[in-house]
């Protein structure tokens, strides 16, 4: 797999963070408490913004992610601050680094969850907080120290106890690391999850702070230094999108034509879905496509010419007239009408009548130009993945979550909750960079690298801001763009017109699709002339 492009901040997984801290502690010579120190500093340093005055509950689990707890509790305390420590495991079960900041921890010893201490033998759930139905020390903040970035699966016992009793107190939560309950490499959360007001993390991002279902537990994200060296050997396969990624969009100069702008042809369409095409195609002239021309039904050929964008070619294409819908036959004329073109964008307002998915599928297996399928082209596909990893020419798909379980014929309950395997999977099968769509848009290549959009654009979430997107990553097809990098470039573009489409119309909730093609020219000339602020609040790498 090739390393990431200096475009993407890599997001490493639990294993490549593992060996990070095995690099600095054996090669480098840091000693470990050292790196603890520093990270319960800053988690302190988070607890204090939050709320600079109060009692604070630290929950501590039995490894490392416990011992940064610990860390936390000493500092707080050191600070004049009365604090809790409950521990879900007996703290003989300490061991290393969390045994020596137990150690070091000055003042009361670390209760149970009960609000009994583990120096005496466990009751009957009478202690400090009565019957054990809520944290003990009526916390202002609660720190979250329970698991940490290994862990994969359900929590369990009273760690699951915890959390449960956490997510009922009404004190916002700095999570440790990552939320406890949420799988820090894939963003999975298969039983009870911290949901944190704030997420302190070291050394870098991980991929289930970024990734939903975890993203949406993460609260803000601060990525802090703790003292690990430069140069350590980061081995990811996952990214965060940042601005870098502007400088891919190309520029036109002097000597361009309106063809070597690229030429882009949208084939889609059909009766009550004309908008469709028409939002794809004014997108591809806003995101810089020299040319473009829509193919689409003939009965709705007129509706796109008199839809106010006299610069848009259109192709009238045989069509069922009692369905208002394309046919097979469509075929010979779309072949004819994409010999110059830079890209294709198959499939916005395509329906889904049998002849318009036959097409969609013939035109997959036929084209020669770059493509883009999308919408209904992708229900054609639908558990027909495997076919599409013939084609030659570069290929995206671009499905939301409910397109993505019908091509991969799964529930899309599952692929919400699994949406990195799931994206990877289907760029693997179908040989395709793959886009599933949502605020943590994620684009993936069929080696397995995978770019996801830091996103926070909830004005996004309207209809046609899909076959906005598909225009755009044509359009960056079209003039020349590999398809990996049309696609990022395409997803980070197109949430930074989101948000200027925001600013333009002064409501998330006034923004339509539109709104975010009139604001692809300005987010675009914004982010190359470096006017944009990454979406990462509270980053302070």
């Amino acid at each position: 797999m090739q390393a990431l492009p200096d475009w993407l901040a890599p997001l490493p997984d639990a294993d490549a963070m593992r060996s990070v801290d095995r690099w600095a502690i054996d090669e480098q010579g840091v000693p470990s408490l050292d790196l603890m120190e520093r990270a319960g500093a800053a988690v302190a340093h988070a607890v204090e913004a939050i709320e600079p005055d109060g009692p604070v509950t630290v929950l501590c689990g039995k490894g490392n992610n416990g011992g940064d707890g610990l860390v936390v509790a000493r500092l707080l305390r050191d600070a004049g601050r009365a604090v809790a420590v409950v521990c879900t495991a007996a703290p003989a079960e300490l061991a290393g680094d969390a045994r020596a900041n137990l150690e070091r921890l000055p003042g009361d010893r670390p209760i149970r969850l009960d609000g009994t201490s583990w120096e005496e033998p466990a009751g009957n759930g009478s202690g400090a907080n009565g019957s054990g139905e809520a944290l003990p020390g009526e916390p202002v903040v609660v720190v979250d120290a329970l698991l940490g970035t290994g862990f994969a699966g359900e929590p369990r016992d009273d760690v699951a106890r915890a959390i449960e009793l956490a997510a009922r107190c009404s004190a916002p939560i700095v999570s440790v690391d990552v939320p406890s309950g949420v799988d820090a490499s894939t963003g999975v959360v298969a039983g009870a999850a911290v949901s944190a007001r704030a997420t302190v993390t070291f050394h870098a991002g991980k991929p289930g702070l970024w990734i939903a279902p975890g993203k949406l537990h993460a609260g803000t994200v601060h990525t802090v230094d703790i003292g690990i060296p430069r140069g350590a050997p980061l081995d990811a396969a996952v990214g965060l999108l940042e601005r870098g990624v502007g400088e891919l969009l190309p520029r036109r100069d002097s000597a361009w034509t309106k063809f070597r702008s690229g030429q882009v042809v949208v084939v889609g369409g059909s009766r009550g879905l004309s908008g469709a095409p028409a939002l794809a195609a004014r997108a591809s002239m806003r995101a810089g496509a020299g040319y473009v021309i829509a193919c689409v039904p003939a009965s709705q050929q007129p509706v796109l010419a008199a839809a106010g964008t006299p610069e848009l070619m259109t192709r009238a294409l045989v069509e069922d007239t009692a369905e208002g819908a394309l046919v097979p036959e469509a075929a010979e004329a779309v072949l004819r009408s994409v010999e110059r073109a830079g890209a294709v964008a198959l499939g916005p307002g395509l329906g889904r009548s049998d002849g318009a998915l036959a097409l969609a599928r013939t035109l997959a297996q036929e084209l020669a130009a770059p493509l883009v399928i999308d919408a209904d082209a992708l229900n054609a596909h639908a558990e027909r993945l495997d076919a599409l990893a013939a084609r030659a020419a570069p290929t995206v798909l671009t499905p939301h979550a409910g397109e993505m379980a019908r091509l991969l014929g799964r529930d899309s309950a599952e692929i919400e909750g699994e949406r990195l395997s799931s994206v990877r999977e289907a760029a693997a099968r179908s040989g395709c960079v793959t886009v599933l769509k949502g605020d943590d848009t994620l684009v993936a290549e069929p080696s397995g690298r995978v770019a996801v959009s830091a996103g926070g654009t909830p004005a996004l979430a309207t209809a046609g801001t899909g076959d906005v997107l598909t225009g755009v990553i044509a359009a960056l097809l079209a003039q020349g763009l590999a398809p990996f990098e049309a696609a990022a470039a395409g997803v980070w573009l197109h949430a930074r017109a989101g948000g200027a489409a925001v600013r333009a119309v002064g409501a998330v909730e006034g923004v339509i699709a539109s709104d975010v093609i009139e604001a692809l020219p300005r987010a675009r000339a914004a982010a190359q002339a470096g006017g944009w602020r990454e979406t990462r609040k509270g980053d302070t790498r």
